[in-house]
């Protein structure tokens, strides 16, 4: 048995504090994670001051190299890999050959929404294990949203099949997703044995894949609801016939003369002037400068009882009109209406719509918000902004093009792009091949051929220098930076030992086979609360203990993990994916684990069996 001592005490309250963080997000994800590492190095020099003033018998220590050990994370492997595999993935979507795929697809679906499922899960799920599995979601959303209007269905029912695709995929390769990636770092760190090769379990993720998109296609579809209705005219989705108005200035109104800034922009009234229409001429942003004459149209979004006090205080009349997304698009004749997701890592998150300027940054103004079931159509300024908050956003095709060229967001609608790289389908298409050949036949570890491949996107002008730092989630790698650190702890103080032991108990009333699912189902279930790689960095440890304290295979144990940790299927912030269609779905919480939850129990039961045949027990 496994003597608690104050290094195990300690650890547990480190990450029951770090569960809790990771569970509620009072902060992001990876300031957590970094929270975490810091900790963690403090924990020896603060023992070390305590056991001086005799309060303490022996310091803690975690790390045998202080504090090298600690800032590992940096420097790993897999934080490396990961990071190459964003500007990869990057420099592929630069190119356009995944716009142009959906082109076709869209040609052949039609009406027909079982066609339209059957294109979204069968073209996101091989592209998921080729390219990051978060990327493939961001890059094929605005194409399966178009797919939806465009055949008369509910986006609803395409979205979260389209995410929870993505994560079959993401288990073909080893590249498919950076929890695979972490994975096979810890396993070889603490056995010794060689990383998982990149095709070493395709065999169980086909076999996944293929159970899954059956689920997607019969059960799934059915319980998937259809929570926006098919629309073709965004004002209609969101429910804006009571926001949007067109109101004119009299001649004896106050604000004629003056600017279109100081006279309607800066009041206290909850409202947003959209566009100023001035005889056959239509104006959008900037509209401040502007001076108001006799006989100007503003087109505005606000609420009835701010209209009645605006009309009677600024001297305006309403024009009785509805104001329709045709309409709004009549300034430039372009596309001036689209919904935007707020994307993970992005520089917005925590911020309003005030503190981050988001009309003077962006040349654009916010109609409405839903987060999830939600729509919000007032009082949005103040708002603190989420991943995978949807905005319906009206501006000038040319800050649209810059929208969707940002990587705070992801642009839900196809606009039409003058900057992709199609002359240079084939070399991209050429990298990732040979980074996968490469890796594949041991020529060099797959960091190595990552980072070649990421070099050699540049090099062939794929991707452009300063597009490298753009391409990369920063914040993915600051939470494998931060939490890696954790699982060394874990292992040096005898918590993993502790925890396994307590697992191993569970073998005396169950099989081998029992307690492989164990793992599996409580790895699952701690994925839909926390990160997914934090959920591996914590469970890997303790599996590697009790497959060798049961006399079984640890790799087999360690590949139930890591398939657990990379399908969480029953919340919106289980898994990055989950948060990218939970606003452009309009979906409720309650949604995941209606769809989810039945996925999570089948694809359980189906990865327990599949390890144990495919990659032996003992």
């Amino acid at each position: 048995m496994v003597a608690i001592t104050p290094g195990i005490v300690v650890i547990f309250a480190i990450i029951l504090l770090a569960l809790l963080f990771f569970a509620t997000e009072p902060v992001p994800v990876d300031v957590t994670a970094i929270g975490v590492m810091v900790t963690l190095m403090l924990v020896q020099p603060v023992s070390e001051a305590l056991v001086s003033v005799g309060l303490l018998g022996a310091p803690i220590v975690f790390f045998e190299s202080y504090p090298g050990d600690a800032l590992s994370g940096f420097a790993n492997t897999a934080t490396l890999t990961v990071l190459a595999m964003f500007i990869l993935s990057e420099g592929v979507q630069r190119t356009g050959i995944i716009q142009l795929l959906g082109a076709k697809i869209a040609s052949f679906t039609g009406d027909d929404e079982l066609k339209q499922l059957g294109a979204t899960v069968g073209v996101v799920s091989p592209i998921s294990g080729f390219i990051n599995n978060t990327a493939a979601v961001a890059i094929l959303l605005p194409m399966v949203t178009d797919l939806a209007e465009r055949g008369n269905t509910s986006p609803s029912k395409l979205l979260l099949p389209l995410s929870y695709a993505s994560m079959f995929g993401g288990m073909l390769t080893l590249i498919g997703t950076s929890t695979n990636i972490l994975a096979s770092d810890v396993y070889s760190r603490i056995t010794g044995e060689p990383a998982i090769s990149m095709f070493e379990f395709t065999s169980l993720g086909v076999v996944v894949m293929v159970v899954g998109t059956i689920y997607l296609l019969t059960v799934g579809r059915r319980l998937t609801p259809a929570r926006i209705e098919p629309q073709s005219d965004l004002t209609e989705e969101f429910e804006m016939a009571e926001y949007l108005t067109e109101v004119v200035v009299r001649e004896d109104s106050p604000v004629v003369g003056q600017q279109v800034q100081t006279a309607l922009v800066e009041t206290d009234f909850d409202v947003d002037l959209l566009q100023l229409i001035r005889g056959d001429s239509v104006f959008l942003e900037p509209l401040g400068p502007k001076e108001i004459q006799v006989g100007d149209v503003f087109t505005v979004r606000t609420d009835r009882d701010t209209l009645v006090e605006l009309l009677d205080v600024e001297g305006l009349d309403l024009v009785p009109v509805t104001v329709t997304e045709d309409e709004l698009e009549l300034a430039d004749e372009g596309q001036n209406l689209v919904e935007i997701v707020v994307a993970p890592g992005s520089s917005l998150l925590g911020e309003t719509l005030t503190s981050a300027s988001f009309r003077q940054r962006y040349n654009a103004t916010v109609l409405a918000l839903r987060r999830g079931g939600e729509l919000i159509r007032r009082r949005m300024d103040n708002l603190p902004l989420r991943v995978g908050d949807t905005l319906l956003i009206q501006g000038t095709a040319s800050s649209i093009e810059r929208l969707d060229n940002n990587r705070n967001f992801i642009v839900a609608q196809e606009i039409e792009r003058h900057d992709y790289r199609e002359s240079k389908i084939p070399v991209a298409v050429g990298i990732v091949a040979g980074v996968v050949a490469l890796a594949a036949l041991d020529f060099v570890p797959i960091v190595v051929s990552a980072l070649m491949g990421a070099l050699a996107m540049v090099a062939t002008k794929c991707l452009r220098p300063p597009e490298l730092y753009d391409a990369v989630q920063w914040d993915v790698i600051f939470l494998l930076a931060g939490v890696i650190p954790l699982g060394i702890a874990m292992e040096t103080s005898g918590a993993a030992a502790l925890l396994a032991e307590l697992v191993v108990m569970s073998g005396t009333f169950l099989p081998l086979l029992g307690v492989l699912g164990v793992f599996y189902f409580v790895t699952a279930l701690l994925t839909n609360i926390i990160s997914n790689n934090a959920s591996v960095v914590l469970m890997i440890p303790v599996a590697i203990e009790a497959a060798t304290t049961l006399g079984a295979r640890p790799f087999s144990f360690v590949l139930a993990v890591m398939f657990a940790a990379s399908t969480a299927f029953m919340t919106p912030v289980g898994y990055q994916t989950n948060l990218f269609v939970y606003g452009p779905g309009g979906y409720k919480f309650t949604d995941y684990i209606r769809v989810g939850g039945p996925l999570q129990l089948v694809l359980g039961i189906v990865t327990t069996l599949g390890v144990a045949y495919f990659f032996p027990l003992t």
